[in-house]
């Protein structure tokens, strides 16, 4: 199978890492997947208000991923909508398993997340982003979570779809993977598939995952070899 791109079936779009991009934040990543560009800020642990809000035994993970107008072709209306709080909110679930929140009681880390160029992916950049810049921001985690997605195009499965490739797949499936427990923390499926070819595609995604959790161990270290 020939991609639009001339990648293989198997392969990621170009990987960019960028970490400490925000100097305000306590941590921040950039994280470009082809054409389709995220950067999540991280602020806190702080003390948590409205108190009423506080969880006594751990603190509050809050996710917010927002479109800007300008990333797509078409302007994007600013503010919240349906898709981005369902995006938000399964962000929250792929990341809050390997932060560790008990060490903060009563406190909110909040994870920002902005795409600022889209070309389909954008919430698998997203969460990539956001677990870079939680690592970055010393956030206590067992683990970073990487995140890639996969689809059927014909007889093909295929790794990271882009741009028009989301319209010619039998099924876009989103996963995030915690490698260091061996265990899928998100997993979605917008489309239909018979069983066998579900388990398939679910394998060609771990596998990006894995190839993209390298590329944010890079990215971090030399952020940290930086530092001093």
């Amino acid at each position: 199978m020939k991609r639009a791109d001339g990648r293989k079936a198997d392969e990621l779009r170009p990987v960019t890492i960028k970490v400490g991009v925000i100097p305000n934040a306590n941590g921040s990543a950039m994280v470009a997947m082809g054409k389709t560009i995220a950067v999540a800020a991280v602020y806190g642990p702080r003390y948590l208000h409205p108190r009423f809000k506080q969880k006594y035994e751990k603190a509050l993970l809050n996710t917010v991923y927002m479109m800007v107008p300008f990333s797509t072709n078409e302007r994007v209306r600013p503010g919240p909508s349906r898709r981005s709080h369902e995006i938000c909110k399964v962000t929250r679930e792929a990341l809050e398993g390997v932060v560790c929140l008990e060490e903060y009681p009563k406190a909110v880390v909040d994870v920002y997340i902005n795409i600022i160029q889209a070309n389909a992916g954008t919430r698998t950049a997203g969460i990539n982003a956001a677990s870079v810049a939680l690592a970055d921001a010393g956030i206590s985690m067992k683990d970073l979570v990487a995140s890639a997605a996969a689809g059927k195009i014909g007889d093909e499965y295929v790794l990271d779809l882009a741009g028009k490739e989301e319209e010619e797949t039998d099924c876009d499936v989103p996963v995030a993977y915690v490698p260091g427990q061996d265990k899928i923390s998100l997993l979605q499926m917008d489309g239909k598939l018979p069983p066998e070819d579900v388990e398939k595609v679910i394998r060609t995604a771990i596998e990006g995952c894995k190839q993209m959790y390298e590329k944010q161990k890079a990215a971090l270290r030399e952020r940290w070899v930086q530092k001093g």
